[in-house]
């Protein structure tokens, strides 16, 4: 076993990546400088407001974006940053956010959820479930429609989104619209080290996955629970009745295989929408890659206007 994946080593090493994210976060603070993420997309504006939403966990910070039209009640998007379930990046999603709201008519909530080390499993999935039933609840109050709900996410996000529509099968709601899952980890009781990429050296390593999956869920026994690990072959639940679902993966992503297998789970439970694949891609690549980026986001968009009759502005 790799010293990463020891408990107390993979949460040390979590929390160290963490401050040094904040500590280069406050430096370009500090020069003035306009964070990279909303220079892209530039004819997107960038029109939002913060809110906090209670849970069971922890409260939970929000940037609500609002679409620039001033539709009455418009369907809502919650959107599940990426990063390892460790890492907070939800400016990371910035571009995402600005341009959903803006072409599926939608407002579009970017969560600051609770990340591990500090709050290992089953604190994560259990605070997204909190915070999408309180968005569904309070629509009215808050300017959108609760009742045209969809949430989604990016990497670890996107298994945060999952483990939601999990949780709103089982409990009875409330009622997705539509699941959007892009990229994510949905096998996490496979070791990395048996996960085959379409290519040598894909971006996600096995050190990676030793140091975020044990920091996320230290356990080993708990990496098979179906809010972590949906595609294992140890989950045979029925899922009749979840949430229709975008998926969409990368060709030469790690993860590729376990989103394929999930798709395959949730076409036979007819709630697969679409399994979308990027093809000469990797985990990651619409960070890096803005004409690729813009593509599948726009994917994404129409499916979510289409799932909840969003107007496009």
């Amino acid at each position: 076993m790799s010293v990463l994946a020891r408990p107390p080593v993979a949460a040390l090493v979590a929390k160290v990546m963490q401050r040094a994210s904040v500590a280069a976060e406050r430096r370009a603070a500090g020069r003035g400088a306009v964070p990279s993420w909303h220079a892209r997309f530039p004819e997107y504006p960038r029109k939002v407001r913060e809110l906090t939403i209670p849970s069971s966990v922890t409260p939970a910070r929000a940037t609500v974006y609002l679409p620039p039209n001033d539709e009455p009640a418009p369907p809502v998007h919650v959107n599940f940053h990426g990063g390892g379930f460790v890492m907070t990046l939800t400016e990371v999603d910035d571009p995402l956010c600005r341009l959903v709201a803006a072409e599926a008519g939608a407002v579009v909530i970017n969560v600051d959820y609770a990340v591990a080390p500090q709050h290992p499993f089953p604190a994560p999935p259990r605070q997204a479930y909190d915070v999408v039933r309180w968005v569904a609840e309070h629509g009215i109050e808050q300017g959108w429609d609760g009742r045209r709900l969809t949430v989604g996410g990016q990497s670890a996000g996107g298994g945060l989104a999952a483990a939601v529509a999990r949780q709103a099968l089982e409990a009875g709601g409330p009622p997705i619209a539509l699941q959007v899952l892009h990229y994510p980890p949905l096998d996490l009781a496979t070791d990395a080290r048996d996960k085959r990429a379409a290519i040598a050296r894909p971006m996600l390593r096995p050190w990676m996955a030793d140091v975020f999956d044990t920091a996320y869920v230290p356990d080993v026994r708990q990496r098979a629970d179906p809010l972590v690990s949906p595609a294992h072959p140890s989950d045979t639940a029925d899922l009749k009745g979840i949430a229709p679902a975008l998926l969409i993966t990368a060709e030469y992503d790690l993860l590729r295989a376990e989103g394929e297998r999930y798709a395959e789970r949730l076409r036979t439970a007819g709630a697969l929408v679409e399994h979308h694949d990027v093809a000469g891609f990797d985990h990651g690549y619409d960070g890096k890659d803005d004409a690729e980026a813009r593509e599948v986001y726009l994917l994404i968009a129409r499916h979510l206007r289409e799932a909840t009759g969003g107007r496009l502005t």
